[in-house]
């Protein structure tokens, strides 16, 4: 499995509105990889945004490139990933209020990022060491995620050969653990411990190549903010 940092999903990045962000990404996979900042305007630093070969050249193997931009006007969750072997290299990247600016609504007990994904059964072809990402600003959060037991770029160079859509994933899973239903070893299932009458922040974020993912939760109301 390719990592970043030997993480799954990857490292939380966590900036505030306006900030600077300078993050030096190494590579020591055999693919040659950039990576994409899902969801930032990239206003006059258009060079520090995937795809490959239209903004910028993509990292080679033993080499590092240092993302440089700013963020301007936004906040809120979004997240991070390459194309190139997307299904294990992404992590969430959340964009907090300026200093001393309020949240328009209730200020949560707790923020809780999730992660949504799902999996395939066959035998990996691919192994590789972890990409080294080095970051000013870290952060944190939950994904829902899809994982296939396999080559991803077998997977979507079988979707582009027959014109299909991409082969079912073996698994779905919430910040990279499956549950207790699939053929995995790892069985355990994301859990959060809450309080009556508190007010929790969820930071949905859907990973997942093409799938449209739904959540809820069992006898509660959820707001959207």
């Amino acid at each position: 499995m390719v990592t970043v940092n030997g993480q799954f999903p990857g490292p939380r990045i966590v900036a505030r509105e306006g900030d600077h962000l300078l993050i030096k990404v190494t590579s020591h996979v055999q693919n040659n990889i950039p990576i994409r900042w899902h969801g930032i305007r990239q206003l006059q630093s258009g060079w520090a945004d995937e795809p490959a070969y239209v903004t910028q050249y993509p990292i080679q193997t033993g080499q590092s490139y240092v993302y440089n931009y700013i963020i301007n006007g936004q906040r809120g969750t979004l997240f991070w990933h390459a194309h190139i072997l997307r299904s294990t290299l992404y992590g969430p990247l959340i964009i907090l209020p300026k200093l001393n600016a309020q949240y328009p609504f209730a200020n949560p007990q707790k923020e809780v990022p999730i992660i949504f994904g799902k999996q395939i059964t066959r035998e990996m072809t691919l192994v590789y060491p972890f990409l080294n990402l080095h970051k000013l600003i870290m952060l944190s959060h939950n994904f829902f995620l899809e994982w296939w037991n396999a080559d991803p770029e077998a997977v979507i160079t079988q979707a582009l050969q027959t014109s299909e859509g991409l082969n079912v994933s073996d698994a779905y899973t919430i910040n990279g653990l499956p549950g207790p239903l699939y053929n995995c070893s790892h069985k355990d299932t994301f859990k959060l411990k809450v309080k009556p009458g508190k007010i929790y922040l969820l930071r949905l974020i859907n990973v997942a190549f093409n799938d449209e993912l739904f959540f809820s939760i069992a006898n509660h109301t959820l707001t959207v903010v």
